[in-house]
């Protein structure tokens, strides 16, 4: 059984155009390491919103 560490629980992060291209985990975060890493095309999103798909962060372009 995977261990979830509490730092991948449920986050909300507003971003900037310097931040793009979006990857999660960002390279900034405690714990870079505990899922690949993936990019998110939120540029292309209607809302400028996304969810991570491994671990439920939710990113907004401001």
């Amino acid at each position: 059984m995977t261990e979830v560490l509490k730092e991948n629980t449920e986050k909300y992060i507003a971003i900037k155009e310097k931040d793009l291209p979006l990857c999660c985990p960002m390279p900034n975060m405690k714990t870079w390491n505990s899922h690949p890493r993936v990019f998110l095309q939120i540029e292309k999103e209607p809302a400028k919103e996304i969810r991570c798909p491994y671990c439920s962060t939710k990113y907004k372009l401001i």
